[in-house]
């Protein structure tokens, strides 16, 4: 069999999930000719010479902060990830053609379902970049509200500063989509008053390394119930290996 290779684009990855999760995945199936590498690339731009000059990629994973930027590269895109603005996995075919897809709204709805409880209708969306986006997808399909919070204000977006009380109460899922908090960043958080935070709440944080981070343990001292961003991943991680074994 000829060698497959799949791997991850982005920027300062040494510390990604996704490497050590299909190298893992490949030794167990016994799939010996399969490989998982990093492409830690300072710009997008050399996506294609990645693609050109790597025999036999099938498949790759994107992750910050290439999300949106990679659309513009790619031949064709999935119903969904058009929909997003936003791509983490690609397929590449025989022929060398790239289609982007979007599985972290699929990985993020599989994580957050088992938590939810009937109060939990309106939710608060951390950050405003690619993962943001399909995590807002993700709520659409669940029929949650939803607002976006960034660090500055505009007439549809929160600012950290404009979160009170009266917010959280109407806002029962707070959800971080920054990497604020990510190793070996581990004493950082989205700029909030953790005390608003109730026994009513979900802090969901995206950031899965260290497994309980500062944002998520603030959180949970004030009673919320957290959840950090390996289910996620791992939902996403198989979704990926579907599309990318498709007949």
């Amino acid at each position: 069999m000829k060698p497959k290779i799949y791997g991850l684009v982005g920027r300062n990855i040494s510390y990604s999930f996704s490497a050590g999760y299909f190298t893992e995945k490949f030794t167990k199936a016994g799939l010996k000719n399969y490989t998982y590498t990093n492409f830690d690339i300072p710009t997008i731009k050399q996506l294609p010479d990645v693609i050109r000059h790597t025999n036999g990629l099938k498949g790759l994973n994107v992750t910050i902060p290439y999300k949106e930027e990679v659309l513009p590269l790619l031949d064709s895109l999935s119903k969904n990830a058009k929909l997003i603005g936003a791509v983490n996995t690609i397929a590449i075919s025989k022929k060398g053609k790239t289609k982007g897809y979007n599985t972290d709204h699929y990985g993020f709805k599989k994580a957050l379902k088992p938590l939810l409880k009937e109060h939990h209708t309106k939710a608060l969306i951390l950050g405003t970049g690619g993962a943001s986006k399909a995590v807002a997808f993700a709520l659409r399909k669940l029929k949650i509200e939803y607002d976006f919070v960034s660090r500055t204000a505009t007439e549809v977006i929160y600012a950290y500063e404009d979160l009170n009380t009266d917010v959280f109460n109407d806002y029962q899922i707070i959800i971080n989509t920054t990497p604020l908090g990510t190793f070996p960043n581990m004493n950082e958080c989205p700029p909030l008053d953790y005390t608003l935070f109730t026994e009513h709440h979900i802090a969901f944080d995206l950031v899965y390394n260290p497994e309980e981070t500062m944002f998520l343990r603030l959180a949970k001292e004030n009673g919320a119930t957290i959840k950090n961003g390996y289910k996620m991943l791992v939902h996403q991680a198989e979704k990926a290996w579907e599309i990318w074994n498709k007949k």
